[in-house]
Formats: C-alpha cells, sequence, structure tokens
C-alpha cells in the first residue's frame, strides 16, 4: 500500500472565515471520492489544524498501489475537485508518498 500526504497553505488574500468555508469545501470534496476513484483505501483531511502549525490542511491519504496513486491523480473525479475545490485557493503545495 501507498500513503500519499500533501499540507496545503491556503492564500492570504482569504478572511479567518473565508478560509474556514474554504477548508471545509476542500475536506468534503476530497473525502467523496472514496467509492469513486478505484484504489482509495483510506482518505481523510484534517481541517483543524493546532496554532502552532505552519500548514492549513492536511490530506491524509491511503491507496491499494503505486498504480492506483498514478490513476488517481488524472481519474476525472479528483480533477474535478482539485480543479474546483483546491488549487484556485492554494498557494504551497507539500506532498510526500510512501509505501507502507
Amino acid at each position: 500500500m501507498v500513503k500519499h500526504v500533501i499540507l496545503w497553505t491556503l492564500k492570504d488574500e482569504y478572511s479567518a472565515e473565508e478560509k474556514e468555508n474554504i477548508k471545509q469545501g476542500i475536506k468534503e470534496g476530497l473525502e467523496s471520492l472514496k467509492g469513486k476513484v478505484p484504489g482509495i483505501v483510506d482518505i481523510k483531511v484534517n481541517i483543524n489544524g493546532l496554532p502552532s502549525s505552519n500548514a492549513d490542511l492536511m490530506l491524509d491519504s491511503t491507496f491499494e498501489s503505486e498504480d492506483a496513486l498514478k490513476n488517481y491523480s488524472t481519474h476525472p473525479e479528483h480533477v474535478a475537485v482539485a480543479d474546483s475545490k483546491v488549487r484556485p485557493y492554494t498557494k504551497i503545495r507539500s506532498c510526500l508518498d510512501y509505501t507502507i
């Protein structure tokens, strides 16, 4: 199995209230992909970081294999969520993929 972890920082231009709405939209969008995209074992988005954090939210996902992760990256359901709920609002993305 493969872990796919992403940390995002939202753009500075948003108010605290807007950031909370954006984070909730990202969480709902990405977590809704389980059952729609083959190969997802688990997918969770944490939007409640402590004040000591230097990122706004984290995707913690598990895939059956590296091939499943590759297919997820181009799957139309994932691309739709990424293009509408994630990419327009984020300024920094850090990713770590690893085998478990």
